[in-house]
């Protein structure tokens, strides 16, 4: 099925004609810039008071920092915050740092907003005529406002509300606020503008030009403000050029993921994954000494880099933004322990870190969708020996009878830590599992062999083999692909299992088992044989398909984590495993299913950690990058 795409062309008519306006009533900026053609792509509206906190912002480019829309009830004119990001210091600093109006005041008669990806937009009519305010993020450190004035009056720009503890000061043209944390706002106005600063805000008068700028900068120390504020300058005075790059910057993420034979509303939800992927960048700071994806900026918990997290983003990035998932994986290898593990999580105070526990290895698939992107062999090479390293290790430390099938564990030899390697930190086949000591202090494993375990770790031999063709390396690590298929297929049940350490088969069906076949490791007879278990509508076809659990299960809980949600990542390895065998009609009705019945995906809502199996309904943390990753990754895959 081809479906055209027409609606960047009737944006250019539009704009032939005279002013083209959204459905949120802002005037559009350019013909050339695919985003435009995705307004509201999230609703954030949010007007923040002394305690509340909303759950998600907009924020791009790495940033630390973030802004909200106001909200009609409680209206600003301007964007509120910023508010700051980090982990440790999650504040908003203003209700709104920079408000506009007209010099001579009154109210506007009509508002109107908009959040294109990478771009804000907020719209007021005033009875001197209209003033439009666009807010795009051209660094990690640094937004610019781009006020567009059709009053024909001056503007006077002000703070509402600052933080209680912020010190203001002026220096040349910059308004600085300062936070006992350390952070500092800074606001940087032509030098033209004169601006005022009281106890408690400022005032900054901008003469009666149609175009105005503001650079919003925030940085975490003194030391770094002291640094970038030539930056600052830099900007206000050559503003075009830094929105001109953003605009690029974004029309190439777009036009790089989006297919021309899909229908509109599918494009949409990829331009959504894409933005909460881009939301989530952040720059390297402290301890995190590259930049990275975190799993979502809106839970202050989530505001660090996990392993097979990282692994999942960057194959969903490689595509649009590959030096970004370069940077990632090297940001988890920059803490590989000597013996090769990479630890579960890090974050920018490395005393935080975790590293009681690996996570599932799927690093080599990302470095191949990264590789298979870009065509980089300097990066092949670089990671290669860390790579193998890794891939080693899970041999040597958590192969408990050395019998070539490993299993999870933990450096600490508690289930906790554990069951956190395998990811699926509550799943129903660790009920009753056991530690069992490999010998060494730091070396433990559960007494089971997991299915999906071994899959991960064949897919990844595959690639490793593939890397050293194309170096000239000679592999000399472990390979016990060919005996997955028959090891953990229960031919009674027709299904792959977990194995505990003397031969028994762990559990009832559960979502492990599609690992076999989106590596592509089960024989067609098994998945043929698997396929009535699959179908079954009371246990994996479910309204959203594949569960983690097979829906009639006792245990089966509609909220319970791992034991009966959707988790995206594991509904994508079952249709593309269903890809992989030739069930492509079939692997095409899943996707549609995903894509029509998930809650919010197809209005304003943001992209959800995880889902209710038989309604749709969002759970757990919104803005979620994994997710997101793996509905580019459906998208991708989408009649193929």
């Amino acid at each position: 099925m081809v479906f055209k795409k027409i609606f960047p062309a009737m944006i250019a008519i539009a704009l032939a004609a005279g002013a083209f306006y959204s459905a949120s009533g802002c005037a559009e900026a350019s013909a050339e810039e695919l985003r435009y053609s995705y307004p509201d792509i999230f609703d954030i509206s949010y007007t923040p008071d002394t305690l509340h906190r909303c759950t998600g912002w907009f924020t791009d480019a790495g940033a630390w920092f973030g802004f909200t829309p106001p909200e009609k009830e409680a209206w600003v004119n301007g964007f509120c915050g910023p508010f700051s990001l980090d982990m440790n210091r999650r504040q908003w600093l203003a209700k709104s740092a920079v408000a506009v109006l007209p010099k001579e005041g009154g109210k506007s008669v009509a508002d109107s907003l908009c959040y294109y990806p990478g771009e804000l937009r907020l719209c007021s009519e005033f009875p001197q005529g209209r003033v439009e305010q666009h807010l795009n993020f051209v660094n990690s450190g640094s937004a610019i406002l781009s006020i567009v004035n059709e009053s024909g009056e001056p503007l006077v720009l002000k703070g509402v509300e600052w933080a209680p503890e912020i010190k203001l000061r002026a220096e040349g043209n910059n308004v600085i606020a300062s936070h006992p944390s350390g952070e500092r706002v800074v606001l940087t106005f032509s030098p033209d503008v004169e601006v005022a600063v009281a106890e408690d805000n400022y005032r900054a008068v901008a003469p009666g030009r149609r175009a105005e700028y503001v650079v919003i900068s925030m940085f975490d120390s003194d030391e770094a403000l002291h640094k970038g504020l030539v930056e600052v300058e830099n900007l206000v005075n050559n503003p075009e050029a830094a929105l001109a790059e953003n605009g690029k910057r974004w029309d190439g993420y777009l036009k790089k993921t989006l297919r021309d034979d899909m229908p509109p509303e599918y494009d949409r939800i990829a331009v959504k994954a894409i933005t909460t992927l881009v939301s989530n960048h952040r720059a390297a700071r402290g301890g995190l000494l590259h930049d990275g994806i975190i799993p979502s900026h809106a839970v202050g918990y989530f505001v660090g880099l996990w392993a097979w997290d990282s692994w999942r983003f960057c194959a969903g990035a490689a595509s649009f933004d590959p030096e970004l998932a370069k940077n990632n994986i090297r940001a988890m290898f920059d803490y590989q322990l000597p013996d090769g593990m990479i630890i579960d999580c890090i974050y920018t105070d490395p005393a935080e870190n975790n590293a009681r526990n690996s996570k599932p290895p799927l690093v080599a698939w990302a470095v191949d969708k990264i590789y298979e992107a870009t065509g980089d062999k300097a990066f092949l090479a670089e990671m290669y020996p860390q790579l193998m390293a890794y891939y080693k290790w899970w041999y040597e430390k958590r192969d408990h009878d050395h019998n070539g099938i490993c299993e999870y564990g933990a450096t600490d030899g508690t289930l906790e830590a554990a069951a956190w390697e395998s990811g699926m930190d509550n799943a129903i086949r660790f009920d009753d599992t056991q530690m069992l000591s490999n010998g060494s202090p730091e070396a433990w494993s559960m007494n089971q062999e997991s299915v999906d375990l071994n899959a991960y770790l064949a897919n990844e031999c595959k690639y490793l083999k593939k890397f050293a063709a194309i170096l000239g390396e000679e592999f000399d690590a472990p390979d016990h692909t060919s005996e997955l298929s028959g090891y953990f297929y229960d031919p009674e049940r027709r299904f792959f299992f977990d194995r505990t350490l003397d031969g028994q088969f762990v559990g009832d069906p559960g979502c492990e088992a599609y690992t076999m076949l989106w590596t592509g490791f089960a024989t067609p007879e098994q998945v043929k044989e698997m396929m009535p278990v699959l179908q079954d509508t009371t246990k994996f076809s479910t309204y959203i398909p594949f569960p983690t659990v097979a829906a009639d299960n006792p245990k089966y809980n509609p909220r319970g984590y791992w034991r009966g949600p959707i988790w995206l990542d594991q509904t994508y390895f079952a249709i593309s495993g269903l890809r992989n065998y030739g069930y492509r009609e079939l692997a095409d009705d899943y996707t549609r299913r995903v894509f029509e019945r998930l809650e919010g995906l197809n209005e304003g809502g943001p992209i959800h950690e995880n889902y209710d199996t038989h309604t749709g309904k969002c759970l757990k943390a919104p803005h979620f990058s994994w997710s997101a990753s793996h509905l580019i990754m459906l998208y991708n895959e989408y009649g193929k």
